[in-house]
């Protein structure tokens, strides 16, 4: 049988380097938007993920543990978080007496949807004997019901923490799940849910893409499959990123995560060349949650003050302390 014929893609690759510097004046929405921060003693949250004209006016731009730490830390009135729902709620759940917004309350994910709260509860009582690690990456229901939290920027460290004679349940992403799994030879059941934007990376499409830059180290989120996380150079979150790509010798990468990334790398190492890494269908991958909030609707819930996440204060107290535990085993 031939080799099969390789897939000629009808885009160009998604390129953000030097050769495309983004301009340094803001909007006058933006100009609006830190003016009524100032004015409402509030504090700007947002995602690596979030598009550009947010994360410019942003007071701090990270992955979910630094996130969790500066809301944990801040001591503004309002918490403005653009991100998804979950990150607010987590804002929420260290700032009980503070008002969060979201700038999009549909603004969701489809891991924290994978496992819901009352399916995690049901498996609990079929296997006592685990112990829950939850990625941040899930309702502050499940969080409730978790032991310790983690994000991917931890979630090695914080294994390695449990009690080595207990068994392990990890919830909800079950790539990433098996990727700590592999970095500390823990026995680790996994909950089936997954990002639907990192399974969606393929080898093939990446490949192809690699002979295009073929002097392009390539890295990759630990939410992506283990198809392309073998074929990677370095695998780690979004923030470890930066470093990673600052330090090495290199002058162009391949980055396997989010496109809102992107923005974050040209902003903090802005001599090197970074590439979207490719689906089979499209040039760069989209989260559809994160890129609901936008610049309007940020100054909307600043105008408003909404919409506001409210939590139940039963579970938010049961969240508090599995997240404690991950600030506290992470410094």
């Amino acid at each position: 049988m031939p080799p099969t014929a390789p897939i000629l893609r009808n885009y160009e690759p998604v390129v953000i380097g030097p050769q495309k510097p983004s301009s340094s004046e803001l909007s006058p929405i933006q100009e609006e938007i830190l003016r009524l921060k100032k004015e409402q003693n509030a504090v700007i949250l947002a995602h690596n993920y979030q598009i550009e004209p947010i994360q410019r006016i942003a007071d701090y731009v990270g992955d979910s543990l630094g996130l969790a730490y500066k809301a944990a830390e801040t001591d503004a009135d309002t918490i403005l978080f653009c991100g998804v729902h979950f990150m607010a709620e987590t804002a929420k759940i260290v700032n009980p007496g503070k008002t969060v917004l979201l700038p999009d309350l549909e603004a969701g994910c489809s891991l924290s949807d994978s496992c819901p709260p009352e399916d995690l509860r049901a498996f609990k009582e079929k296997h006592p004997e685990l112990y829950v690690v939850a990625y941040i990456n899930c309702s502050a229901g499940v969080k409730a019901l978790s032991d310790v939290i983690c994000t991917s920027g931890n979630a090695v460290k914080i294994v390695e923490q449990v009690p080595a004679d207990k068994e392990i349940l990890f919830v909800p992403d079950q790539n990433l799940g098996q990727w700590v799994a592999r970095q500390t030879d823990r026995k680790i059941h996994l909950w089936p849910g997954s990002c639907y934007v990192h399974v969606l990376f393929t080898v093939q499409a990446i490949e192809e893409l690699q002979d295009q830059y073929p002097d392009a180290p390539l890295v990759a989120h630990p939410e992506c499959t283990e198809a392309v996380r073998d074929i990677a150079d370095e695998v780690c979150s979004t923030e470890k990123m930066i470093g990673f790509c600052r330090d090495h010798p290199a002058r162009e990468f391949i980055v396997i995560t989010e496109s809102g990334m992107l923005h974050r790398l040209h902003r903090e190492v802005p001599e090197k060349t970074f590439i979207a890494g490719p689906t089979e269908n499209c040039a760069c991958n989209d989260c559809r949650y994160m890129k609901m909030n936008t610049i309007e609707k940020v100054r909307d819930a600043l105008q408003k003050k909404q919409p506001e996440i409210q939590l139940d204060e039963e579970i938010r107290q049961a969240a508090y302390q599995p997240i404690k535990r991950m600030l506290d085993w992470s410094r």
